[in-house]
């Protein structure tokens, strides 16, 4: 005669398969984001933040609107030393 031995059956079968399937699924997952490195999301953006503007820049956009005139404009480019 064949003996059960206490186990369950085909009782918890299904929910053994889903929690084995769930394990091998969650295991992929850690395994593909270790090896892609960790996620950032500002460096996965393809746009470059602007370039810094030096002094010279701001100077020379103020004397180009007209803010300041040509003697301010040559006295503060010496002062910034170009």
């Amino acid at each position: 005669m064949m003996e059960w031995s206490g186990g369950y059956g085909m009782m918890f079968g299904s929910l053994m398969m889903f929690l084995v399937l769930a394990l091998v699924i969650a295991v992929a997952i850690l395994l593909v984001r270790w090896l892609r490195g960790p996620w950032h999301p500002m460096q996965s953006s393809t746009h470059a933040p602007p370039p810094a503007r030096t002094a010279l820049d701001i100077l020379k956009e103020r004397y180009a609107q007209g803010e300041i005139d040509k003697s301010e404009f040559d006295e503060r480019r010496r002062t910034l030393g170009d």
